[in-house]
């Protein structure tokens, strides 16, 4: 099964859209083109709650691997 993460390495703001990328084998530059898009679809806010809850649930790549999870 797959597990959602952020990646430090390729991150702009919290690494969200480059986990989802490599998790889906995209360009995290496409997964940052839909988000926008769909953030400015929804009328900004629902899209950068969203954002903001991820950034604090989704665990960093290298924090997991640290901890060996």
């Amino acid at each position: 099964m797959k597990k959602i993460y952020r990646l430090s390495r390729q991150k702009k703001i919290a690494g969200i859209c480059a986990g989802i990328g490599e998790m889906y084998s995209m360009d995290p530059t496409i997964v940052r083109v839909i988000t926008v898009f769909g953030t400015v679809a929804t009328g900004i806010w629902p899209g950068v709650v969203a954002y903001l809850v991820g950034w604090f649930l989704i665990p960093d790549k290298d924090e997991m691997s640290v901890d060996g999870k």
